[in-house]
């Protein structure tokens, strides 16, 4: 299930910088247009969601955006079907003042605004009451431990996590000591907040929950999966625009085309990421396969 996290009930003078709400009447129901949005509310009325796999919750100023993503694609299906359930907190909801304020000028001076300790706190605390002990508290922040396909591995396996959404210049440290368990960077670059990276992770560790993706052996063959790139795809048409589909994938001899994937793979890899082939998934036919490839290279 996909919902709005009712939170705290709202104080008079909230739409002082307050987004709109995104709820139904206080329900906490996620509403939003598309056929994701009406089967969780179908599912949650009628009571027919089987029970999650995987609860997580992600705490944001602004939900809005967080659940305009969730609610389609893969995890929006998923959390229609139950499989996943997922509910977004507005920081704002855990404020005490009548503005709703999250944010505070850095203490030493400096640009810019950090936000407070004190919602984020609540705002776990609020979870942990109404949801339950999490597994992981995870802070979404430029300076954390850059994720990978083994990291959301971990991360799926866990039945229950928090995502923490950054912003401004930062988070105040002592969220980073006391509150999250884990600091999570998608990269070194920076990005308004925590929110797109918050829908990444969410988005690579739904994957690898049983009963989120369709066909869980494409899961399996991911890009990344067995620590390689993955072999190139093609489709209809077998020719366009003088570019033909190599003639093995059209041969229907599975072995053949099952080598070819091989080699393929191992070619990209070492041609983009060669760095990812030490730590490979390789059995003895990849080994062989990479054997001929370097000595290929060698004689070019």
């Amino acid at each position: 299930m996909l919902r709005r996290a009712s939170g705290a009930p709202r104080r008079s003078g909230a739409g002082h910088g307050a987004p709109a709400s995104d709820g139904d009447g206080g329900s906490g129901r996620l509403r939003a247009e598309g056929a994701s949005a009406s089967l969780v509310a179908g599912l949650a009325e009628a009571g027919g969601a089987k029970p999650p796999g995987v609860k997580i919750d992600i705490v944001t100023i602004f939900p809005a955006m967080v659940q305009a993503s969730l609610s389609e694609g893969v995890v929006g299906r998923a959390a229609g079907r139950g499989v996943l359930d997922i509910r977004v907190h507005d920081l704002r909801d855990h404020t005490t003042d009548r503005h709703r304020v999250v944010d505070d000028v850095p203490f030493g001076g400096g640009p810019g605004m950090v936000l407070k300790p004190e919602p984020l706190f609540r705002a776990v605390e609020s979870i942990r009451a109404t949801r339950g002990t999490p597994r992981a508290v995870i802070l979404m922040t430029p300076d954390g431990r850059r994720f990978s396909h083994a990291e959301a591995e971990r991360l799926s396996a866990l039945e229950h996590i928090v995502v923490l959404c950054g912003r401004y210049e930062g988070v105040d440290d002592r969220v980073r000591q006391s509150l999250a368990t884990d600091e999570i960077s998608i990269g070194d670059y920076v990005l308004s907040g925590g929110e797109l990276p918050a829908l990444v992770i969410v988005d690579a560790i739904a994957r690898l929950v049983p009963g989120v993706v369709g066909d869980e052996a494409s899961v399996a063959r991911d890009t990344f999966a067995r620590g390689m790139l993955d072999f190139p795809q093609f489709t209809r048409p077998a020719e366009f625009s003088g570019m033909a589909v190599p003639p093995v994938l059209l041969s229907g001899h599975h072995a053949e085309i099952e080598k070819w994937r091989r080699r393929e793979a191992l070619r990209r890899t070492l041609d983009r990421r060669p760095d990812l082939l030490s730590d490979a998934q390789l059995d003895e036919a990849d080994r062989r396969l990479l054997h001929d490839l370097l000595e290929q290279r060698a004689k070019e």
